[in-house]
């Protein structure tokens, strides 16, 4: 392993993934890396190159099977083992009691994915929305969104109009039933922009 290369688990048992050998040439978002028999997505990366020493990638991971994220810097040129991964484009159907229910948009085939496995994902997601699912063998990774959904605000506290300079912030709920944090001056029945990967808004939506 490589020397500037933070281990993640070095105790966890090794897993059998189909993957192969890589460098950090081929590191890019969404691709899967197996560290450790465990399964990490690249969510974030940038190639730095020092005014001294050798260039490196710094990478964020996100763990498919728990959600934990953490930060990991490679060497540049440092080997790296990526798992393949088939991506199919699904529309959420309904929610299952703790599971949820997708249809393959290709051949209307429909999968049961546990809610553990949908994690976070569910804070974003409206009934025909179509998402990404990660399948290994056959089994489901995770739930890909956009970056960005629109929702309605089903509940806030009365807006404050006039407000909309000080930069104040109040709690609302969106249609999905997941709470935000809006500006003051925001209202029930209002759409807004929502970044799926952190939960703040980005902006208002008029219809």
């Amino acid at each position: 392993m490589d020397g500037a290369e933070r281990r993640i688990h070095p105790n966890l048992p090794q897993t059998e993934w189909n993957s192969r050998m890589a460098s950090t040439a081929d590191i890019k978002n969404g691709i899967v890396l197996n560290i450790d028999g465990q399964l990490w997505s690249v969510i974030e990366f940038q190639h730095v190159k020092p005014g001294k020493g050798g260039a490196f990638v710094r990478t964020k991971l996100k763990n498919v099977t728990t959600g934990k994220t953490v930060d990991r810097t490679y060497n540049a040129g440092a080997k790296i083992e990526i798992t393949n991964v088939d991506r199919r484009d699904y529309q959420y159907l309904y929610q299952d009691g703790a599971d949820f229910v997708f249809m393959d948009t290709s051949d209307y085939d429909q999968i049961t994915i546990p809610g553990p496995v949908v994690g976070d994902a569910a804070n974003f997601m409206l009934e025909n929305q179509n998402v990404t699912v990660a399948l290994h063998e056959g089994s489901p990774l995770y739930v890909e969104l956009p970056a960005s959904v629109v929702l309605e605000i089903t509940y806030t506290e009365p807006g404050l109009q006039g407000d909309r300079s000080t930069g104040g912030t109040k709690p609302a709920t969106v249609e999905t039933g997941y709470q935000i944090q809006v500006p003051l001056f925001l209202e029930t029945g209002t759409k807004v922009k929502v970044d799926t990967r952190s939960g703040d808004y980005l902006g208002r939506v008029n219809d």
